[in-house]
């Protein structure tokens, strides 16, 4: 979860948006009816009635010199290929629209505007950091955000998003239980930000569940070009005497690969200190990048959402991949951007096939959320629902339902399974002291 300090996410209590937008709808509705002609359609009415195709939106950023997901649109539309190839959903032809939200806030409006302009019944498997700018109209508009990346925290507090994975607080929860056994003391490292500031009290939960005390806390600017003086700090702090070996825990997102440049270049001082991440800071994609086995993630414990990609579980997406996208190398189906797009169109997919060939728009799809229809993902995720207010709305994250996390280490260069199943962090979370 990131975001600058300026740029604090603010979502309005629940109970004003749906509000305003039957009034809305109803104020058109009599518009029309005195006018008898002129109007347009009426937003979250539309998108799939008839035979039309059903629409949905993907975005992602896309050829920026930060964070770049391109894996997620190109997977989306092999998706759709792969769907329509076998008969639609329903019958119904499935037609996906993409976006490059090109890490912009400017973008990221124009692509959510986009959305609702063309009459998207879902936004389905997407990545921004900008939830102030694409949240406003889609909420609007009454179109459901399904699976975003869960990098933001209105992804787990709007009324009209439906996550399929935990975000960072599960991983960081969950990172913590993992570590207090493992590690002496512990150095976090990351970002000088509204977002990061949450961090600390995340990861310090897992660590006290496991009767460890709390990490050292370091800042650091999320755009740097380099880590020296904070990857020194951290493995100081980490190798202090303890009978085990110390823990450097980077959470900079996108930066945290630099952060792995600095940090290479200082450890060989300190051979005690080990570096533990989560999913969403590093990928298979980021540890080849880095060198696979001669990296400097060799031996990291992360902590990830779903099983590791060699599982049999991901046997569906690969089918995907195989069938409508196999020579396009955007799509790596160990990255967690193309993994939770499967999920995330999985779901989308269970949702409009509960709806039995009835009326398919974004009223139709987000009622049948929100009336609890479940989601199966294969043994991917544990069965979803999105009730109003989800178990941890006592800690603000009332969106989050999925509190399961996987541990993985980088053996050989490869992300693979350091403990079999999953791990449910909801206790944990519940003792995390939010900001």
């Amino acid at each position: 979860m990131t975001g600058r300090r300026r740029t604090r996410s603010t979502v309005p209590p629940f109970t004003t948006r749906p509000l305003t937008r039957a009034a809305t709808a109803a104020a058109a509705t009599v518009a029309c009816v005195s006018l008898a002609a002129g109007c347009g359609i009426i937003p979250g009415a539309t998108g799939g009635s008839g035979d039309d195709p059903v629409t949905v939106m993907t975005w992602a950023p896309m050829e920026t010199t930060a964070t770049n997901k391109p894996g997620m649109p190109a997977f989306a539309e092999a998706y759709a290929r792969w769907v329509n190839a076998h008969g639609g959903i329903n019958g119904r032809t499935l037609k996906v629209l993409t976006c490059n939200e090109h890490n912009d806030t400017v973008a990221a409006a124009k692509c959510a505007r986009r959305a609702v302009n063309e009459h998207a019944v879902a936004v389905v498997g997407s990545y921004s950091q900008y939830s102030d700018s694409y949240f406003p109209p889609l909420e609007s508009a009454g179109i459901p955000y399904i699976g975003g990346y869960g990098v933001t925290t209105a992804e787990f507090t709007s009324p009209l998003s439906y996550p399929v994975n935990g975000g960072q607080p599960v991983l960081l929860a969950g990172l913590g239980r993992e570590l207090a056994a493992r590690c002496g003391h512990v150095a976090l490292v990351r970002p000088d930000t509204i977002a990061g500031d949450e961090l600390p009290s995340l990861l310090g939960a897992g660590l006290k569940a496991g009767g460890h005390a709390d990490a050292g806390d370091l800042v650091a600017d999320e755009d740097a070009t380099e880590y020296e003086a904070q990857s020194e700090q951290a493995l100081k702090q980490a190798a202090r005497g303890s009978g085990k070996n110390g823990c450097v825990v980077p959470a900079l997102g996108e930066r945290t690969g630099t952060f792995m440049d600095s940090f290479r270049r200082t450890r060989a001082q300190y051979p005690g200190v080990g570096a533990a991440t989560v999913m969403g800071s590093v990928d298979q994609t980021a540890v080849d990048a880095s060198g696979g086995s001669a990296g400097p993630y060799e031996g990291s414990y992360i902590t990830g959402w779903y099983p590791v990609s060699t599982d049999p579980r991901w046997d569906g997406m690969k089918q995907v991949i195989s069938e409508q996208a196999f020579t396009d190398n955007r799509i790596d189906p160990a990255d967690a951007g193309v993994q939770t797009t499967y999920i995330a169109y999985t779901a989308f997919r269970k949702v409009v096939e509960s709806l039995r060939g009835g009326e398919v728009t974004a009223d139709t799809v987000r009622h049948a959320l929100d009336d609890g229809v479940p989601v199966t993902t294969g043994g991917l995720t544990p069965t979803l629902s999105w009730p109003f207010a989800g178990k941890l709305a006592p800690i603000g994250f009332p969106r989050l339902v999925n509190t399961d996390v996987t541990l993985q280490v980088v053996r050989d260069g490869r992300l693979v399974a350091a403990r079999k199943g999953f791990v449910d962090v909801t206790d944990t979370l519940k003792n995390a002291h939010l900001n």
